[in-house]
């Protein structure tokens, strides 16, 4: 940050009640110091009761905060670039933004957050905790307990990660199974199993993506990176098909369970093949990448993001609002969605031009809406089993990160009729 900057964003802190302007504009194009945190800031201006508007396409995707006391505190603490804006300087923005493919959508109320992660300490980090964590944005750690009781209920969005819904775990025990964390992760899953009444791990996972499936077509927001979003659509694809249950054993699966899948109560995909070998480590063909596939590694290029029409298509823009429209791609357990995989009405957020895959899509399901994006970590594209979690403080601009957040926000926009 330079000195003049500094210096700005001290004085907006410390001046007068008097002096201040009516409103706080947080610019989220290269003018922004900490674009992670500004997400943080403008959640917890909602969550203290106030009102903001996400200015889509004007600036990088600006949020207007209204000019009190306390966000200008927060503002200095976490290093966030505001800027003062008074009535007269607000009407020539909404002006300027009425010419263009710009939107104002209001933000109305902080979404409740729950996180589905295990309560064990895995080999990886959670690129969604970690953006949640240093945002400062608050969220609730869930289970399979929590979640087969009905607490889904109690939260607007839900985010799902690294957690393998088919009962396979990963099929981490090709390489893993004598690692003592993979021992312990077997035997706590199996324990929540038998605790509540399945007969094993894949039976649970299989029920728990059910009750997912319902929280979204009763009115939920879903996100998920990594090999959440195929193994969750397998689990329900697979809603009469046991995919999983013999892995253990190296028992191939069932040769017709593909015929045997239910792809219309899925969100996303449809008619995958499974991979019924529990020696190769792929779950289905719905990733492009297959990164941890030996021969079938495709290398990371770049994706580009959609340029949606704020005014008509407010959703999506949403959920693109960056800095930058071409992001390096990162792997995953499940790095990409194939095209010919995707089922009609789905949304493609972003693609790398020319490849047979996609990166980050979108839809609507029942009542809710659900959105993945394929991919581990945004700023550690060769991330492997036992690195260290990313120092957001060395990437707070990441335009990587900044698709995570701009889902965290989502839930709170107004949504406003389409124009036709």
């Amino acid at each position: 940050m330079s000195l003049r900057r500094c210096i700005a964003l001290v004085c907006l802190v410390l001046a007068p009640a008097a002096a201040r302007a009516q409103h706080l504009l947080v610019p989220m194009d290269d003018d922004q110091t900490n674009h992670l945190k500004a997400y943080g800031l403008t959640y917890n201006a909602l969550k203290d009761g106030a009102r903001g508007e996400w200015l889509l396409n004007y600036r990088g995707g600006s949020f207007l905060l209204p000019d009190t006391p306390e966000i200008r505190r927060r503002a200095g603490l976490d290093g966030v670039t505001v800027q003062a804006v008074d009535d007269a300087a607000l009407a020539a923005i909404r002006s300027e933004m009425a010419g263009g493919n710009m939107e104002s959508v209001p933000l109305e109320k902080a979404p409740k957050i729950a996180v589905y992660t295990a309560p064990y300490t895995p080999p990886w980090d959670d690129a969604v905790i970690l953006a949640l964590r240093y945002a400062g944005i608050p969220y609730t750690p869930i289970w399979d307990e929590q979640v087969e009781h009905g607490d889904l209920a109690k939260y607007d969005w839900v985010h799902l990660f690294h957690e393998d819904f088919t009962g396979q775990l990963g099929k981490f025990y090709i390489a893993y199974r004598g690692a003592p964390w993979f021992i312990a992760m077997e035997q706590q899953n199996l324990q929540m199993a038998k605790k509540l009444g399945f007969p094993n791990i894949p039976a649970l996972k299989k029920d728990v993506a059910e009750h997912i499936r319902q929280y979204v077509a009763n009115g939920g927001f879903l996100f998920a990176m990594c090999g959440a979003t195929e193994t969750l659509e397998l689990a329900i694809a697979g809603e009469h098909v046991d995919i999983a249950s013999q892995f253990a054993d190296g028992t191939p699966m069932d040769p017709d369970a593909d015929a045997k899948m239910d792809w219309s109560r899925t969100f996303a995909f449809r008619d995958a093949h499974l991979e019924k070998s529990p020696f190769v480590n792929s779950m289905s063909d719905i990733d492009g990448h297959q990164a941890n596939v030996p021969g079938r590694r495709q290398q990371l290029g770049t994706f580009t993001l959609f340029a949606f029409s704020a005014k008509f298509d407010p959703v999506a823009s949403m959920l693109v609002q960056d800095h930058r429209s071409v992001i390096p791609d990162f792997y995953g357990v499940t790095t990409s969605f194939m095209r010919n995989r995707l089922k009609p009405g789905v949304t493609v957020l972003a693609e790398e031009p020319g490849a047979p895959w996609v990166k980050y899509i979108h839809g609507d399901y029942g009542k809710g809406s659900w959105t993945f994006l394929g991919g581990h970590d945004p700023e550690d594209p060769q991330h492997a089993i036992g690195n260290p979690p990313t120092d957001l403080s060395l990437h707070v601009s990441s335009p990587g990160y900044r698709l995570i957040l701009n889902n965290v926000l989502f839930p709170a926009a107004k949504k406003k009729p389409l124009k036709t």
